[in-house]
């Protein structure tokens, strides 16, 4: 008489259930980065499902929120801008380490329009890591430093003023991105040499605050059923 161990017939629906989840979630995850890559942050999640070859409702038991599937696609990018951001910092060459920095930043807004979006509008810190988001951060403060004690870059620009190439960029992306995919390099060149010292000329206009680019962004459109999150969450 055979002695082979036979799991209880309860156990083994359990395991393919957990098979099948794992490939449903993973699914999702490849409809959801295609779309959000073409459409933005406010892609169609019933379209997403759809693609996936779920339901509706199985992509919501995987992401109950939209910023839960955000944080699903964009944490690896993120964690490529601090990785640059951190090489950048590092480079004995200041002024270029503050252009890597801004390049790779731009890129990735250019190549996925939902980071584009993530770039230049509000939403949750915590739902994209705010440990990185703090990280990256650090590092873009000490490239300005290293920028600015080199004496490279103008010493009357602030961190603040990266905001305007984020948001500048973005709208540059969204209105080339069919007829002149890489024009944003040319845009962000002539902003890197306003940047210069050796350029410099007294500006109009005080910087922006910290408060007054926290203030700005909370005007900038986010996916309409996120908006209330947003602001029950910032």
């Amino acid at each position: 008489m055979s002695h082979q161990h036979v799991l209880p017939a309860s156990k083994a629906p359990a395991k393919a259930l957990r098979r099948d989840a794992q490939r449903n979630r993973d699914a999702i995850v490849a409809a959801a980065r295609t779309a959000f890559a073409e459409q933005g942050l406010d892609a169609s999640l019933e379209g997403v499902a759809r693609e996936a070859g779920v339901a509706i409702g199985t992509l919501y038991r995987h992401f109950p929120r939209r910023l839960d599937l955000v944080e699903e696609l964009f944490t690896a990018k993120f964690t490529e801008l601090l990785a640059t951001a951190e090489e950048a910092a590092a480079m004995d060459d200041a002024w270029e380490g503050f252009c890597h920095y801004l390049e790779k930043l731009c890129r990735l807004q250019a190549c996925d329009r939902a980071f584009n979006d993530l770039a230049s509008a509000r939403l949750p810190v915590h739902a994209l890591g705010r440990g990185m988001f703090e990280r990256t951060q650090e590092r873009a403060a000490q490239i300005f430093r290293n920028a600015q004690e080199q004496g490279v870059l103008r010493a009357d620009v602030t961190p603040e003023d990266i905001a305007f190439v984020i948001w500048s960029q973005a709208g540059i992306i969204r209105a080339t991105r069919a007829v002149a995919p890489h024009a944003w390099r040319r845009h962000l060149h002539l902003l890197l040499d306003g940047f210069r010292a050796q350029c410099a000329h007294d500006l109009p206009e005080p910087p922006l605050t910290t408060r007054q680019v926290d203030q700005t962004l909370t005007t900038l459109e986010c996916p309409e059923e996120e908006c209330r999150e947003c602001q029950e969450d910032a």
